[in-house]
């Protein structure tokens, strides 16, 4: 594989592993999410014009969109999360198609050097350029992709022995036992959901500025699907496992040729298959303590 080929893969992983974490903290509370692409969609366009309209850095465009998906995130949850477990999976569906399709008809340009920029609905949004004007080289934005990827997990990885992180869990566990215990079950949901949609809008920004061209379609039901079956393979035990599922589907199924057209069928046939024999995927709650308690013996 040529090198700038495994660059762009390999920051495409690391992106897209920010969108399979956003599934995975919904899915830690119990609830499935397959609209967590609105937020990876929002967060573009919001980063997008933050960096060329605004002409703001890139950590500044990044953290706009990632407080506009926290918040619309929160927002869409507020009255959605008192659905039960399959009503509430099918509203973040509606919902998301219902902000893609608002996108497709959203104008809004500014005359850039006698050319106008911004959103311009099912045309999409062109000349992202940050990356392009400011010389950041493909190995540099890999480097700057893969920093953010590793401070989120090590962001999750401290959160998971604190009391936060176990309350998280025992909701996502048993919401009734987890009330019971005079856990504010809502609060903690909204909580995980808000988190999960600033970490999808951060993804979404950085695709817009490597992709320096994003439209409403690329923002589809099946971007969502996918997210959530990166986290129902890799598994639900530690936040290493949907960065497994998306090494899988994008490293493997859809960078080589050997699965060519045959990625969706051998990706839902798997998803299937752990859902019938590891509904918790490859690194469950059983397996992580195993191998903690291996590694911490051979220390």
């Amino acid at each position: 594989m040529p090198v700038d080929q495994a660059i762009g893969l390999a920051t495409d992983i690391a992106i897209f592993s920010l969108l399979a974490l956003s599934a995975y903290l919904v899915l830690l509370v119990g609830r499935i999410s397959f609209g967590q692409q609105a937020y990876f969609g929002v967060g573009a366009y919001a980063s997008g014009l933050a960096s060329t309209l605004a002409q703001w850095p890139l950590s500044l465009a990044l953290l706009l969109g990632m407080v506009v998906g926290a918040v619309l995130s929160v927002m869409l949850a507020f009255p959605t999360l008192r659905l039960s477990g399959l009503n509430y999976a099918v509203a973040t569906l509606a919902l998301a198609e219902m902000m893609r399709i608002g996108l497709l008809s959203w104008h809004f340009t500014h005359e850039i050097d006698g050319q106008p920029v911004g959103p311009q609905g099912a045309d999409g949004f062109r000349d992202i350029r940050w990356l392009l004007e400011n010389d950041v080289s493909p190995g540099f934005f890999l480097l700057i992709c893969a920093g953010t990827l590793l401070g989120v997990l090590l962001a999750l990885a401290w959160l998971r022995p604190r009391r936060l992180g176990l309350a998280l869990r025992q909701v996502g566990h048993d919401e009734a036992l987890a009330a019971s215990q005079g856990l504010p079950v809502l609060r903690l949901q909204l909580f995980a959901v808000g988190l999960a949609g600033a970490l999808a809008a951060l993804g979404g920004g950085l695709y817009a500025h490597r992709a320096t061209y994003i439209e409403p379609a690329l923002f589809d039901s099946m971007l969502g699907v996918h997210a959530v079956g990166y986290a129902l393979i890799g598994g639900l035990g530690t936040a290493l496992g949907p960065l497994i599922g998306v090494a899988f589907d994008i490293g493997l199924l859809e960078a080589t040729k050997v699965f060519a057209g045959w990625r969706m069928v051998v990706f839902g046939g798997l998803v299937a298959l752990f859902l019938r024999y590891r509904p918790r995927g490859l690194l469950d709650e059983v397996t992580v303590h195993r191998l903690s308690r291996f590694l911490r013996r051979k220390t």
